[in-house]
């Protein structure tokens, strides 16, 4: 088996014990790079970690987790991931049986320390994985404070597929005079070259056509959409599921267990298209995904790098689509230069265009649904068991929406009015009951009184010189003068 660049670069160094700074995208088998000197290195069967892996999101961290698990089988490697969504309990349960290796998301990690449950005394490499995306994330005092707390002799790693000047300034403060590893090209064509782009402006009413017959192409395998919003996941995901592909969305808004359950299902071909948002699917290392589709325009060149990169991986082909609608010329016109592609003025495109057809292999007269017979090709979301984690934090489930609150609203039994007497005081001392009655009766006196006058009709009568003048049907007389 022929081993990546990134793996013959980094792992006789990170064998030597030496700090390294990475750049490699995701899919290239970086984890592996660092995993195998990590686990080489370490010693086993100690109370407190020797390695801590530092990862930007829990799917990241449970992929670190499983890779790792599997490179260690044979020396009995104890690999716990930590990160928020799950129960507290079984986290620290495994710490007081002892682990050799931590991989966790920093605001967990910090919990755990803090709660004294996790001692970072004894750790001896320190990994930081997708840097960058840590960054974009805001995670970077965390990852501070993550540090201070580990031993000033250790090997650290950290591997990014950019390098933009705060990760740069974090390499110089918390590495020892690192090996840059360098496995990435510079422009995104020359890194990806398994990858076929694809670029057309398509009208926002067209994409979920477009979406649906592109879905249909003769060699379209697991296939990745990736939306701006939480709310555009929900919005695709069901639109496809309508059309008969089986779909499910990721993002953030979602309880962790079913996320890791769309996860699983996408992974092991019982759904076979996953909408997700950036966050959600950062560092996500699923095998054969054949395409990739934008189906907004990316915010910048790295986020379209870290897309696209979900095909394409280990040497196989992809596929990537972007849809540019009309509003996103300008922004598309900035990435395509800063990554010098060829797709300076994509093609005006719709959902029955002859050249989409032709450009991504779409059979003649495909429409945008599934037809029947070519339904239920896979198991399906509601296959894969949705788990019981102990989750923390809130849990969607679209099985449990607004009708099931209004039911627990009724059945939530309504809470009894105490009875209330009210007694008046003055100055400290309850009034008389007699005094109360006669102010209350004065009060009411003094109200009808002003009642009264308000209703009180105005009768106007007409005056000249300060006089009454005189009524009647006639004309008034003018005055005299002498």
């Amino acid at each position: 088996m022929e081993a990546f660049p990134i793996q013959e670069l980094a792992l006789p160094i990170a064998l030597g014990g030496h700090d390294i700074i990475g750049q490699a995208r995701t899919g290239t088998g970086k984890t592996l790079a660092f995993g195998a000197a990590l686990l080489q290195r370490i010693e086993h069967g100690g109370r407190e970690p020797r390695a801590l892996v530092v990862a930007p999101t829990r799917e990241l961290a449970l992929q670190v987790t499983d890779d790792l698990l599997v490179a260690g089988g044979k020396l009995g490697s104890r690999v716990l991931s930590v990160y928020g969504g799950r129960a507290y309990e079984p986290q620290i349960e495994a710490l007081r049986e002892g682990v050799d290796v931590v991989v966790g998301t920093p605001g967990r990690l910090l919990d755990l320390v803090k709660q004294k449950h996790l001692d970072l005394s004894k750790v001896e490499i320190l990994v930081l994985d997708e840097a960058d995306r840590m960054l974009d994330l805001g995670f970077l005092p965390d990852i501070e404070r993550i540090v201070q707390r580990i031993p000033a002799q250790r090997q650290t790693m950290m591997f990014s597929a950019t390098m933009p000047g705060e990760i740069v300034t974090l390499s110089r403060r918390y590495l020892t005079r690192p090996t840059n590893v360098r496995a990435e090209s510079h422009t995104e064509s020359d890194a990806t070259p398994q990858v076929v782009q694809h670029v057309f402006q398509a009208h926002q009413m067209d994409k979920p056509e477009m979406i649906a017959r592109l879905l249909q192409a003769e060699s379209r395998g697991l296939t990745m959409i990736f939306c701006q919003t939480k709310r555009a996941c929900d919005r695709v995901a069901a639109d496809l599921a309508q059309r008969g592909f089986d779909a499910a969305a990721v993002h953030g808004d979602l309880g962790q267990s079913q996320r890791e359950r769309a996860l699983r299902a996408f992974r092991s071909g019982k759904i076979g298209v996953l909408v997700a948002t950036d966050v959600a699917a950062r560092g996500l290392d699923v095998d054969d995904v054949t395409h990739v589709v934008n189906y907004e325009c990316p915010d910048s060149a790295d986020t379209y790098v870290h897309r696209i990169g979900r095909t394409g991986r280990a040497g196989k082909e992809g596929i990537a689509v972007t849809f540019i609608d009309w509003s996103d010329r300008t922004r598309w016109k900035l990435i395509n230069g800063t990554l010098d592609l060829p797709f300076a003025d994509p093609p005006e495109t719709y959902s029955t265009s002859p050249h989409f057809f032709e450009a991504l292999g779409i059979p003649a007269g495909t429409k945008g649904t599934l037809p029947a017979d070519k339904r239920n090709g896979r198991a399906g979301l509601d296959a894969e068991k949705l788990e019981d984690i102990g989750e923390t934090g809130k849990v969607r489930s679209h099985d449990r929406g607004r009708d099931h609150d209004r039911e627990q609203e009724r059945e939530r039994p309504r809470p009894r009015r105490r009875k209330r007497d009210r007694t008046r005081t003055r100055a400290g001392q309850p009034v008389e009951a007699t005094a109360t009655e006669a102010e209350t009766a004065a009060d009411d006196n003094v109200v009808d009184a002003v009642a009264t006058e308000r209703k009180r009709s105005r009768n106007r009568r007409r005056t000249r010189a300060g006089k009454p003048a005189a009524t009647g049907g006639g004309t008034a007389e003018a005055p005299q003068t002498a």
